[in-house]
């Protein structure tokens, strides 16, 4: 079967929830990824920030092949021996005294979201069920329905009310919109520290410090979802950590993981994820065995490569040599360490028909927000790649 007939079988018997270039792939190794009629291509999106370590990288398929020898799933009502151990080591890498691990990111952000509303009954002393939380607009924090209710995106909700009450949302980058927006009933503040789907969007500097400084002084939660900037794609551990802001609790996914299997998890001290009690929130998959074997690895590949540093070394570089392509097609380049958006300006009619021709020339990145190239290969790229990468990119961005 060629790329053709994938193509058709997936478009007859699969729902149409995505517009994906059409390239049918493979395998993949590192940075490179193959499709089935044997074309290479270098990997520039990194299944949104999931593959920071690579494709396929031989040490997290070992953990994954060695746990599933032994065994994949206990549920929580048993214990297992991989995640107490993923828990001590999350733990010693972030900072956090506890975590709370599920599968999708989206899965992450719905407990925390629980959690700040069971805090603020708990501790704080809402008045139950009237808890709010602020979020920002431009956000991308995921599909279901109570994530939809505060995405500012028409396409995202239009026709899957009604919404989940709750939730008030505020400019993006605006600290003192969040200030304003605060009520004695406000249990916390939802952010992301860069806006990836929103089209790498970086908020003005200072505005995080700014906020987590609001929220002390207002106590309610600062809770920054990390789930596609976290774990070394912006050149540090948490995009936070360039303002030096801790937040009550940070979501992680994707990378968690390599690319391997779904997993996610929220990030707390004891005071704040302690709250918890047995039989209030949980998930059969979360936390299982596999999953924790894979992630323990994959943070160990994280921190032993150094890739916080690889990203932030290589990301200056990309973006630097991207800024100087004379094209009368580019607005703007922006981002921070290997998560990088181009974004066009109006007249050149939308960023797709630039991805399209980057994929002939063996190049796979994607637009978001229709205007946008977004370039996050994955972190363990080299020098001499992107190089090789440059002159397609700049022939591309200066196709009439």
């Amino acid at each position: 079967m060629n790329t053709k007939d994938f193509i058709s079988l997936e478009e007859q018997y699969g729902a149409h929830n995505y517009h994906p270039l059409d390239v049918v792939i493979e395998r993949a190794e590192g940075v490179w990824v193959y499709d089935v009629d044997g074309k290479q291509y270098l990997d520039c999106l990194s299944a949104y920030s999931a593959v920071n370590q690579g494709h396929v990288h031989p040490e997290i398929l070992n953990a994954l092949l060695e746990q599933a020898k032994k065994v994949t799933l206990t549920s929580r009502a048993f214990r297992n021996d991989q995640l107490p151990l993923f828990y001590k080591e999350l733990s010693e890498m972030t900072g956090y005294e506890m975590s709370l691990p599920m599968n999708s990111g989206a899965e992450a952000v719905e407990t925390a979201l629980k959690l700040a509303r069971k805090w603020a009954y708990q501790v704080k002393g809402v008045p139950r069920h009237r808890a709010e939380i602020i979020t920002a607009a431009g956000n991308f924090h995921g599909r279901t329905l109570a994530i939809i209710t505060f995405s500012t995106e028409p396409l995202y909700r239009d026709d899957f009310g009604p919404f989940t009450p709750g939730f008030v949302t505020v400019a993006y980058g605006d600290a003192d919109a969040i200030e304003k927006a605060i009520t004695p009933n406000t249990a916390a503040v939802l952010l992301e520290p860069i806006q990836g789907e929103g089209g790498v969007i970086i908020p003005p500097v200072g505005y995080l410090k700014k906020v987590a400084e609001i929220c002390k002084k207002n106590n309610v939660l600062l809770m920054l979802d990390e789930i596609q900037t976290g774990l070394a794609r912006t050149g540090k551990l948490f995009a936070a950590q360039y303002e030096d802001v801790r937040p009550d609790a940070t979501i992680i996914g994707k990378a968690l993981s390599g690319g391997f299997y779904p997993v996610s998890a929220v990030l707390a001290d004891k005071a704040l994820l302690g709250l918890f009690k047995p039989g209030e929130h949980g998930s059969t998959f979360g936390g299982n065995p596999l999953a924790a074997a894979v992630a323990r690895a994959s943070l160990r590949v994280i921190r032993e490569e150094k890739l916080a540093e690889r990203s932030q070394q290589l990301g200056e570089y990309f973006m630097e040599q991207l800024s100087e392509i004379p094209s009368p097609h580019v607005k703007e380049v922006r981002g921070k360490g290997l998560l990088i958006g181009v974004e066009l300006r109006p007249e050149a009619k939308g960023a797709r028909r630039f991805c399209e021709a980057l994929q002939e020339k063996g190049i796979l990145a994607k637009e978001t927000h229709e205007n946008v190239i977004r370039f996050a290969p994955p972190l363990v790229i080299d020098k001499e790649t992107i190089d090789w990468a440059l002159p397609s990119i700049r022939d591309v961005l200066n196709v009439k």
